[in-house]
């Protein structure tokens, strides 16, 4: 496995039974020995951007459930490096953050992609070790993240197409059944 890290994404166990991270993959933006931080990929939020951030009626982006921390916020990765200013890039061509005014901007006046850019709702964190101690206890699988991942055009093959690149024995686990109990 890979060490945990920025730009890397764990992939939910498929036994993992934490409902906000049930069969999931986490991009990590940061990792550091105070903690970790992330963002959920493949679970959709119920409301689209224009409900959430006023001022931007009729822009229709989905927003995805980032994690269970601080669902009063809202984050973005996006591949706009030179457009958008103060974006901090976590793999080559993948940036987080920036300035939300300029975004706002871009998406009134067109020059977004919807195909280039995923906002949260929320984030994903762990504490100084939580992060470690759940990479033990085999709760995730990590991978190194790709912008294909990143902005898959179909969010819900996110956490199958992440345990295919890991080949192998991995690429069972998607037939898993969530509670193998029920067999």
């Amino acid at each position: 496995m890979i060490q945990p890290g920025p730009g890397i994404l764990l992939i939910a166990d498929p036994f993992l039974k934490d409902p906000n991270f049930l069969r999931t993959v986490v991009f990590l933006c940061e990792h550091k020995d105070s903690g970790s931080f992330g963002f959920v990929l493949n679970r959709k939020y119920e409301n689209t951007l224009d409900e959430l951030v006023p001022g931007i009626e009729n822009i229709k982006l989905p927003v995805f459930y980032g994690g269970p921390v601080q669902m009063d916020t809202i984050h973005f990765l996006h591949q706009y490096h030179d457009e958008i200013p103060g974006s901090e890039e976590v793999i080559k061509g993948v940036y987080w953050g920036g300035d939300f005014e300029t975004v706002i901007a871009m998406l009134k006046n067109g020059t977004l992609s919807p195909d280039k850019i995923r906002f949260y709702i929320g984030y994903s964190g762990w504490s100084d070790g939580q992060l470690n101690n759940e990479l033990q206890e085999k709760s995730w699988l990590t991978v190194a993240g790709t912008r294909k991942l990143i902005f898959h055009r179909n969010y819900q093959e996110i956490w199958k197409d992440s345990l295919k690149t890991l080949g192998g024995d991995y690429e069972m686990m998607i037939n898993f059944p969530i509670d193998p109990q029920l067999n």
